[in-house]
């Protein structure tokens, strides 16, 4: 009998078992990480199984083409007060689910100190501590005034924010001004000079961006961002190209602006200097264009993602405005000088936003450089991109990837496909010092807890 040829190589699936002790014998092993659904779970498979039907798939198509025909225009900045739905000088909006101020996080709460502050409802920080734990302000989600907010997301009546419109499906959506790096109040910061910008902001950058949107009857969003997303950003942590598109179509307006010279010198030299600038123009485009697909009756669609810096909540097209939350995680990444992840805040901010619309994590195969901010190599960017599509339920017909033979992004996650093959989606973000006011201290990836979908899903058991 002729010997046998020798074993080149072996796949192994699931655990690891099997795959050491072949490998202990000098043969190639290649690794397939295979789950059983729902982790094992035979109560949530069960519910899952119901899921998968003809009216759930609709559903979702439903849903999925109202996301992707949406069409983001960029249409104004105005102050709060005037725009963002259901805002009052006591109204304090915050990124991620609803938190009380005895649960939320030290950048949470500097920055509404700092927003008290800056709107001159306290004298002191402690006055404005006082205040806020009094109970007589009204602490709500930026998500629920149809707004997004970057780290604690705070915003008041008299900041300006940007106006996005969907011009296919006429609802708007609201951010504010993104403050650049270092002391700023979205970590926590609320000196003199945070302060003094804000209202710099407030008195001359706002009016004038939004002279300079009106005069020239808008920006379109959905193109800027197809546009830098081949220029390698991911509109997430990665906004330099698109940021240079945005200031290189608002300079000549601003330019023209009857303004003194040093002032339209500051107006262009402040957003040039800000490689963040467009991240909240992103953020509000992403959700305009998920808002317009919430509310699709047993859509499985997830419509958001956001963070307090206490828990992790998503929202899911299907199941109203409820949230299901659990606690958050710290990302894991790379740290400035001097500073560790014992330093760091679980995840905080509305910023994920972006992933949940198919950009920021979702689209890190066009934007290579991002894992020298986050850690990790392009190799890695490449694979968390190919991960992602198999929990989405479609891909970008806008933004497409270079790398990917231009392949749109993996656009609307789906609450069964989480479930089912416990993928998780990919975030990448900022990382925020535990103390209020110190700021970033790094950035990484971080994943939301499988608690949330897992609670979504029995939900839909429960209808």
């Amino acid at each position: 009998m002729p010997a046998e040829p020798p074993l080149r190589g072996v796949i192994s699936v699931g655990t690891d078992l099997f795959a050491d002790a072949v490998a202990a014998q000098g043969v190639a092993v290649t690794r397939v990480d295979w789950r059983p659904p729902a982790g094992g779970d035979p109560e949530v498979a069960a519910l899952l199984a119901r899921l998968w039907r003809d009216e759930v798939d609709l559903a979702n198509r439903d849903a999925l083409a109202r996301l992707l025909a949406a069409r983001p225009v960029l249409v104004d900045v105005r102050p709060a007060l005037e725009v963002v739905p259901g805002m009052t000088r006591a109204t304090v909006l915050h990124a991620g689910p609803p938190i009380a101020w005895e649960r939320m996080s030290g950048p949470l709460r500097g920055a509404v100190v700092g927003a008290l502050l800056y709107e001159r409802l306290a004298d002191t920080p402690e006055a404005a501590e006082r205040l806020a734990a009094s109970g007589t302000l009204g602490f709500e989600p930026c998500h629920h005034h149809a707004a997004v907010g970057p780290m604690a997301g705070v915003l008041t009546a008299s900041m300006p924010v940007w106006v996005v419109e969907d011009r296919a499906h006429g609802n708007r959506a609201y951010a504010t001004l993104n403050e650049g790096l270092g002391k700023v109040l979205r970590y926590g910061a609320h000196s003199a000079d945070v302060l003094g910008r804000l209202r710099w902001m407030e008195e001359a950058l706002g009016p004038a961006l939004g002279q300079a949107l009106r005069d020239l009857g808008g920006l379109d969003v959905r193109a800027l961002i197809a546009q830098a997303v081949q220029m390698g950003d991911e509109c997430h942590n990665r906004n330099r190209a698109a940021s240079a598109l945005l200031l290189r179509a608002l300079a000549p307006p601003l330019a023209a602006l009857d303004r003194p010279a040093a002032e339209r010198a500051r107006l262009l030299a402040v957003p040039g200097a800000n490689d963040h600038f467009f991240l909240n123009v992103a953020m509000a485009a992403c959700k305009a264009a998920l808002d317009a697909a919430h509310g699709v009756p047993r859509s499985t669609l997830v419509t958001a993602m956001a963070r307090n810096g206490t828990d992790f909540g998503i929202r899911v097209s299907g199941l109203g405005d409820r949230w299901f939350t659990a606690p958050a995680e710290t990302p894991i990444g790379l740290y400035f000088a001097g500073f560790g992840a014992g330093d760091a805040n679980p995840d905080i901010g509305d910023s994920a936003i972006t992933e949940t619309a198919g950009l920021g994590g979702f689209a890190m195969a066009g934007a290579p450089a991002i894992v020298q901010f986050v850690g990790g190599t392009p190799a890695d960017a490449l694979a968390a991109t190919r991960l992602m599509y198999e929990i989405t339920l479609g891909e970008s017909d806008a933004y497409r990837l270079p790398a990917l033979d231009f392949r749109g992004t993996p656009t609307g996650i789906d609450l069964r496909l989480v479930v089912q093959t416990g993928v998780l989606p990919q975030i990448n973000t900022g990382i925020a010092h535990r103390a209020p006011g110190i700021g970033q201290i790094g950035a990484g990836l971080v994943k939301p807890p499988i608690e949330c979908f897992e609670a979504a899903l029995r939900a839909f058991g429960d209808a």
